[in-house]
């Protein structure tokens, strides 16, 4: 490769990012590139990256190279080549090159031009504090040494400016046909042809401010900062050392999300006067070498001289000045950052403490409202309900993880009504000790200059101290089940699950539906769909229920109208709290609750009826399982066991992870049958045999007397088993298969309507229900 000032790429490059490649997957670093434009990477020239732990030099080469596989200088720190003399050479092999090199600039130039990609760290350190906002509320990197702010480093505008003045001076030369200065250019830069200069002076010169965000930040001691202390117990190590290894230890060996967000590339305008374009080419005659181009700014000699440098100056500056803000507003924002901001607010505001109710609605609120804020991009985490749904009722594993930190580092202690803020929260911390000491504060200052941030979580902040609307709460939640689908499908759709998916015939739309009416005293409708089906299953019947002055809710369970690999991933406890959930939704908007199940839908409110929540009026269970035709599966379980085994050896699901299955709705239902999801199908019906007992409110059961998958024995022990149920009523369909009420079999939907119509009287008017009855539909 060609050799420039001693700083060749060896073979080492590529040793280095075979090795990342062979232990990426082991580390605990989970490595995402996230971007618009999916081909930034080949397109890019010059990249830009903020800087918050050392490996971070090695991972945007080793990101680039992977993608594109085209080499990249990296700027590091000289302190890096001249610490160890190992590892300045393994640097310089692996592309690096000390940001005190003379002739820098140009020497990135030459690389860009020889076809190589450049990574630039323009903050010009580590930024452990994350602190890169003045008290003004400008950009800027905080000096503690100065003890005051100042400007990002412009050597990447200078270096993209001048290279594209380069590239059009070049192009200059090829339509004149000056073919002289065209070898002389093709030999300085040891091209191979002049077709290949002409090649790369059309590219444009672009730049791509790129933002790391690592998730979530630890403190805690790992194998590097105790193997440290171990190997050097003669010799103490210096604290910052120590420090580091703890951090960037916990970010690259635990389980840790590093997201690098590309944003939109910055081409150098030239936003050039005619004189300083005819200034310009005048100049560039005169120059032999690119030092010579770059040299400019600093031995400007002639007012022509000195006109172009404030002319390259003032467009560094504005170019500078894009790229910054891009990398800032590229943070990939997180419930670490979330908590972090609200705290930081409220203590601005002299508040002392945040009680549990105040801070869990407010982070809920937040994340909620910056869900649709353009321009902010939001962790995985808060975008998948599956991991955050549960926060406003105080449960996630992300913020307690961030909280335990902060009480591990005695920032914050926790009462029995939420959290205090202790002394240390307030005090000033050394530079290197602030990511041990003060992680808090590191994820506030990481995320404030992202303004829609702040403003969302001031702004929930006030409402969650306010009484809270209940239609406001139900339709953020009912959001939730609507990105939960979304979410779930879209992830199903990858390649690996592409084979069973292309045998999938249902077209109806999966997702939840709600649909109420602006009247503040109605009934709801709650509607669970059966087994391997989805919420279009009994749409039809819901929009009657609707049509006749009732709320209704559709529920999604978990797993369905998405994917059957992903139902083959659930159990039959996600379809329970699917139901709780939108049984909490409805209830928002109505006085009471009528839940109408269908097949494993109707085991699932028994289940729910077992449970007494408030406001449910009565259930219809239409075509419970409690005994099934199928023979054969019972043996889904020894099934279920085996392909768990073969899985764990070979990550292809089991020996046989699917069944066919031949649907009455093929346009609903699923065609192939999880044997997971069927053995925790039995799991479920067990369940509900036990909880029968416990179910109070008035129950309706309908059975068709030939159904084809549930036994029509199965309702009379269905209505046997509800002990403490005074207010029961069986009703058979002659002739009826199993799916009644989509098919609207017999007088399904009569009997039905009739029901949640009793069950509203009974409520409104305080009657008495028709107690224990057993019917034949005509």
């Amino acid at each position: 490769m060609y050799d420039d000032q001693g700083y060749t790429i060896r073979g080492t490059y590529d040793f280095a990012v075979r090795s990342l490649e062979l232990v990426e997957g082991y580390l605990g670093l989970n490595i995402k590139v996230h971007g618009d434009d999916e081909d930034l990477l080949n397109k890019g020239q010059i990249f830009l990256f903020n800087h918050f732990a050392r490996f971070e030099t090695l991972i945007p080469p080793y990101i680039l190279h992977r993608q594109t596989k085209a080499y990249c200088r990296s700027v590091a720190d000289h302190s890096l080549f001249t610490a160890s003399k190992a590892l300045g050479k393994f640097l310089s092999d692996v592309g690096a090159v000390p940001n005190n090199l003379p002739g820098l600039l140009p020497f990135l130039a030459a690389e860009i031009l020889r076809g190589r990609k450049v990574v630039i760290f323009p903050e010009g350190a580590m930024i452990k504090d994350r602190r890169v906002l003045d008290e003004k509320g400008q950009l800027g990197v905080f000096s503690h040494k100065h003890n005051t702010f100042r400007k990002h480093h412009s050597g990447a505008a200078v270096l993209a400016l001048t290279l594209d003045l380069f590239k059009h001076r070049i192009k200059d030369l090829f339509e004149s046909n000056d073919v002289e200065r065209i070898y002389h250019w093709v030999d300085s830069l040891g091209l191979s042809s002049p077709e290949h200069l002409l090649e790369q002076a059309l590219k444009p010169t672009l730049i791509v401010p790129a933002t790391i965000t690592f998730f979530p930040i630890r403190v805690t001691d790992n194998f590097l900062s105790r193997g440290a202390e171990f190997f050097s117990r003669d010799k103490k190590l210096p604290a910052q050392l120590l420090e580091e290894l703890a951090v960037e230890g916990n970010i690259i060996f635990r389980d840790t999300d590093m997201d690098i967000r590309l944003s939109k590339a910055i081409e150098p305008q030239r936003k050039w006067r005619w004189w300083d374009t005819l200034l310009m080419r005048k100049y560039f005659v005169k120059i032999n070498a690119l030092d010579d181009l770059f040299s400019l700014r600093e031995v400007a000699d002639t007012w022509e001289e000195t006109l172009l440098v404030r002319a390259i100056n003032r467009e560094s500056s504005r170019i500078r000045d894009a790229y910054m803000e891009a990398i800032y507003s590229g943070i990939t924002v997180n419930l670490g950052h979330l908590t972090a901001s609200l705290i930081c607010q409220m203590m601005d505001q002299g508040e002392k403490a945040v009680s549990f109710s105040v801070l869990h609605n407010a982070l809920y609120f937040a994340l909620k409202a910056l869900q649709n804020t353009p321009g902010v991009h939001l962790h995985r985490s808060l975008l998948w309900p599956d991991r955050y749904r549960e926060l406003a009722d105080g449960i996630s594993e992300d913020l307690s993880r961030f909280l335990n930190t902060c009480i591990q580092v005695e920032l914050l202690e926790k009462t029995e009504t939420g959290y205090k803020f202790l002394d240390k929260l307030y005090a000033e911390h050394e530079f290197h000790e602030v990511r041990l000491e003060n992680p808090l504060m590191v994820c506030a200052n990481e995320v404030a200059p992202v303004k829609a941030v702040g403003k969302a979580v001031k702004l929930a902040w006030h409402k969650a101290v306010k009484a809270i609307n209940p239609r406001d709460l139900g339709n953020l939640l009912f959001d939730d089940e609507l990105r939960a689908h979304a979410w779930n499908k879209s992830h199903h759709i990858k390649k690996r699950f592409q084979e069973i998916n292309d045998r999938e015939t249902a077209t109806r739309n999966g997702s939840p539906y709600l649909l109420i009416h602006r009247k503040a005293d109605q009934t709801g409708v709650l509607l669970i769909h059966g087994f391997l089906a989805s919420p279009a299953e009994l749409e039809d019947f819901g929009q009657k229920v609707y049509a006749g002055g009732y709320a209704v809710m559709g529920v999604r369970l978990s797993g369905h109208g998405t994917s059957p690999w992903d139902l083959h991933e659930r159990r039959w406890e996600e379809w329970l709290n699917a139901v709780r959930r939108s049984y909490r939704i409805l209830s928002l908007y109505v006085n009471d609750i009528v839940v109408v199940g269908f097949s494993a839908g109707a085991a699932l409110a028994l289940l729910l009826a077992a449970e007494k929540p408030e406001k449910l009026a009565g259930v219809a269970s239409v075509a419970a399982p409690y005994t099934l035709q199928d023979k054969n599966a019972v043996f889904a379980p020894l099934m279920h066991g085996m392909n768990r085994l073969v899985n764990r050896f070979s990550g292809t699901g089991g020996m046989l992870p699917f069944r066919d299955n031949d649907p009455s709705y093929p346009d609903i239902n699923y065609r192939s049958m999880p044997i997971s999801a069927l053995t925790e199908l039995l799991g479920m019906i067990a369940a509900m045999k036990k909880a029968l007992p416990e179910v109070e409110t008035p129950v309706t059961i309908i059975q068709g007397t030939e159904d084809a998958v549930v036994k029509a024995e199965s309702a009379k022990l269905l209505l046997e088993a509800l002990k403490s149920c005074q207010h029961k009523e069986l009703h058979w369909i002659p002739d009826g298969p199993h799916g009644l009420i989509t098919g609207d079999v017999g007088e399904t939907h009569a009997l039905l309507l009739t029901f949640i119509k009793d069950m509203e009287s009974t409520i409104k008017h305080h009657q008495e229900p028709r107690l224990e009855q057993e019917t034949t539909s005509a």
